[in-house]
């Protein structure tokens, strides 16, 4: 009878949940926002937000101690206010968690899923659980949170998101759980190609930013180059850059061995540690394969090949690809620019001004153009266009030393006019 006496009045219970749900949205919503500042990654996480149902709410609280089940005033639960932080990539989980815990007083955080076998299938998620700030605290005065009221933050990637909601619907909520064996064999194998996925996909980004270092350090090697030959760098010696380290990044590439993917990336790892003939010869044997590749494709290796006669000092040869670079791909903004770059290491300066101005129109906030343009303008001694392209260039934020030295140069110019 006693025990019976200390159950919560349902409807009694749920009014009372209920006259909270306006704060509940007020805090939820300001929390919200707050995370949109405080988390900064690549690529925009999504995000979702919910405050726990009634019906899910009453159910746990009929789990809880009998004390706490028959309380009369609101029993906080850690999850009443949740909202969900959906990344890209498994990397992008401890970013996150790192800036939440710099930005709120986390209380706990929970690790789900880190203790099933392979054999199991629920889903893996970090709940964060963090007490709420002054600027996110409602501002209606009644009724008031309790004072330990916390909001819960998942992290998750897409496809832990996607299994958890799955798995939610199907093994949560459901009341039968399966039990039969190779229904459960089903439900791992699935849990496990998702994880599979995701490390995979995460593989793939490591990848990927190991090769945009290697095109970036080729890139700029290509400029130094360009500079040196033109006489027009600030820098002591005009020494070259120095060679990134010896790892080969195909060792690391998720790619088929043999395919063209395979190829382009021996070919940078060789262009970027100064084996131009092998770079040059895997370029062309892309390009002559069979079947040919798609003209974006061609556009693309063209413009490598090119860059690597441009560093063997085989100018005719490197303007001869950027402009069959261009012919396979009339928008590609940087063989216009390259081949302007070769036409100006050549004394060719009107000719380079033309490429310069195409590349312009096709992307007008390449600084480094409007930089080019104003070298070839000075040369040819057109110094209030020079110095316009210069200023251009400025205002797209290039502050280079060998932009100030193009400066310097023109302002002595324009004192010996007066």
């Amino acid at each position: 009878m006693e025990s019976t006496q200390q159950l919560p009045a349902k409807e009694a219970m749920r009014n009372l949940y209920a006259s909270y749900q306006p704060v509940f949205m007020q805090v939820l919503e300001l929390m919200e926002q707050k995370l949109k500042t405080v988390i900064s990654l690549p690529s925009n996480p999504t995000y979702k937000s919910r405050i726990k149902s009634f019906d899910s709410y009453y159910k746990k609280i009929l789990r809880k101690k009998s004390e706490d089940a028959a309380s009369r005033t609101l029993v906080p639960l850690t999850d009443m206010i949740g909202i969900r932080v959906i990344c890209a990539f498994l990397e992008d989980l401890d970013v996150v968690e790192k800036q939440l815990q710099a930005a709120f007083d986390v209380t706990e955080i929970e690790r789900k899923g880190n203790d099933q076998t392979v054999k199991e299938f629920g889903y893996e998620s970090v709940h964060v659980l963090v007490k709420i700030p002054k600027e996110c605290m409602p501002t209606l005065a009644e009724p008031q949170l309790p004072a330990d009221t916390v909001v819960e933050i998942q992290i998750r990637t897409i496809l832990q998101d996607a299994w958890a909601e799955v798995e939610h619907e199907l093994i949560y909520k459901s009341e039968f759980n399966p039990f039969d064996k190779p229904l459960r064999r089903k439900l791992a194998s699935i849990n496990a190609s998702l994880t599979l996925a995701d490390i995979i996909f995460q593989e793939i980004r490591d990848y990927q930013k190991k090769l945009q270092n290697e095109l970036d350090f080729r890139r700029n090697t290509f400029y130094e180059k360009a500079d040196f030959v033109t006489g027009e760098t600030q820098h002591d010696a005009k020494q070259q850059a120095p060679l990134p380290p010896p790892e080969s990044i195909v060792d690391t590439s998720p790619y088929t061995k043999g395919t063209i993917d395979d190829l382009v990336l021996e070919a940078l790892h060789a262009h970027n540690t100064g084996n131009l003939q092998k770079a040059v010869h895997i370029y062309t044997q892309i390009l002559e394969s069979t079947p040919q590749p798609p003209a974006i494709v061609q556009s693309v290796i063209l413009k490598h090949r090119g860059m690597a006669y441009f560093a063997q000092n085989r100018y005719d040869e490197s303007l001869a690809d950027f402009k069959q670079s261009i012919a396979q791909d009339p928008k590609n903004f940087r063989a216009y620019y390259y081949e302007g770059i070769v036409y100006s290491v050549q004394g060719n300066e009107k000719d380079a001004i033309k490429s310069f101005d195409a590349s312009i129109e096709l992307n007008a906030y390449h600084s480094h153009v409007y930089y080019r343009r104003a070298l070839s303008y000075f040369n040819l001694g057109d110094y209030q266009k020079a110095l316009a392209d210069l200023d251009a260039a400025d205002r797209l934020g290039l502050k280079s030393e060998d932009a100030q030295l193009l400066r310097s140069k023109l302002m002595k110019k324009f004192d010996m006019s007066l």
